[in-house]
């Protein structure tokens, strides 16, 4: 297996170390890529304003998540105490792995300092080195210093171009600047948290601000959900005369609290007061809906109207309002959907919006009475309050 290893403070992750990411694994033809995020690098001091270790590995599992299969964060540096070498990290993974082929990805500045560093002799003799070109006066250092080391070490260098160039400076992403440079997750985590001297009021935030908060808190998997939602919910708001900024909003939040444990729902609804009936205290599926209103009108602060259609977004309920029913059916046939019906779910949505609920209503009934699941009152009761209202 060919492993790519690619270290560094990560203060923050930013597009640049995802471009640089894709571009090592296919010219590489990496089978994994492993991120690992140094408690305490060896080469430079960390800053006042920089993230802990803890806040750094969770903005480099965001990345890494958004990079699909085969990218993971390993913990081997964040975990060792003192300054972390990579010779010693290289050791360990040979030890772990020692029939895998290892590439030590970086950058051009610390790939013409190799020489420099703890046993450079013992890391070539452990890894490849893949640095990454920049610029062609990088490309013409780079070829300079790649024959230096092939000659000196028998090293095996590859030089990987970079599709773009991205002025990224972390010191600069660190003071607040050019954040347009951050994968939206990883910005939604800085915001939440407060770091680098964010200090933003969640419950005031612009919709891209909204959007990268709610993206943080899921999985990389989630995300054309949530966009193909909101993008539903903003169409049927504007074909149906309801506020699409209201619409925006709870499509960008309603599953933010997706992939949370039951732990966490049970807690966040005994915290906030919010009453489940039997079916709800043993599915997860049911309480994501409640503990997203929450974090809507808790966190976020957003309209009671907002958190009322996050609150009934999954099992729909008699006497809904507009709002309620355009994120309920956009959740339902957002682009995403690939379902047996989901076309006419779609184009009843345009001509007839509670005929398409009914339709939606029944068919979630049919699903889950053919698995053996108990279906919820609400949805029931939706189903029975529609057919009135269509006949």
């Amino acid at each position: 297996m060919k492993i790519g290893i690619y270290g560094g403070t990560f203060d923050p992750p930013h597009l640049g170390h995802m471009d640089s990411a894709r571009a090592a694994i296919k010219a590489l033809g990496l089978d994994r890529l492993l991120f690992l995020p140094a408690h305490e690098p060896p080469h430079k001091t960390m800053s006042d304003c920089s993230a802990s270790p803890e806040d750094r590995l969770a903005m480099v599992s965001l990345m890494a998540d958004g990079l699909g299969a085969g990218v993971e964060v390993c913990e081997l540096e964040y975990k060792r105490e003192g300054k972390s070498y990579t010779v010693d990290t290289l050791q360990a993974l040979r030890e772990m792995s020692p029939e895998d082929e290892f590439w030590l990805l970086m950058g051009s500045d610390m790939f013409l300092s190799l020489q420099s560093w703890r046993q450079a002799d013992v890391i070539l003799s452990l890894a490849e080195v893949a640095a990454f070109a920049r610029t062609e006066t990088d490309r013409e250092r780079l070829e300079r210093q790649k024959k230096v080391l092939e000659k000196q070490y028998g090293a095996r260098v590859c030089l990987v171009e970079l599709p773009a160039i991205r002025e990224v400076s972390s010191t600069e992403l660190r003071k607040g600047e050019g954040w347009d440079q951050l994968y939206p997750p990883v910005l939604g985590y800085i915001l939440r948290k407060g770091l680098y001297g964010s200090q933003a009021d969640l419950t005031h935030l612009t919709d891209p601000q909204l959007r990268a908060c709610s993206l943080s808190m899921i999985k990389a998997k989630r995300i054309p959900h949530i966009l193909g939602t909101e993008v539903t919910a903003v169409a049927l708001a504007r074909r149906w005369g309801a506020e699409e900024e209201l619409a925006r909003r709870a499509a960008i939040l309603h599953d933010c609290t997706k992939y949370w444990t039951m732990e966490e729902h049970l807690a966040c609804c005994k915290r906030y007061g919010v009453e489940l009936d039997e079916l709800e205290l043993r599915s997860e599926k049911l309480l994501h809906s409640k503990t997203g209103a929450c974090m809507a009108k808790e966190v976020y602060g957003q309209p009671q109207a907002v958190c009322e259609a996050i609150f009934y977004h999954t099992t729909g309920k008699a006497h809904m309002t507009l709002l309620e029913k355009i994120l309920y059916m956009a959740d339902y046939i957002e682009p995403n959907r690939k379902f047996d019906g989901v076309e006419e779910l779609r184009r009843l949505a345009e001509t007839d919006l509670d005929a398409a609920l009914l339709l939606g209503c029944e068919m979630s009934i049919a699903e889950m009475e053919e698995r053996g699941y108990q279906v919820h009152r609400n949805t029931l009761a939706a189903r029975d309050w529609l057919k009135g209202t269509c006949q």
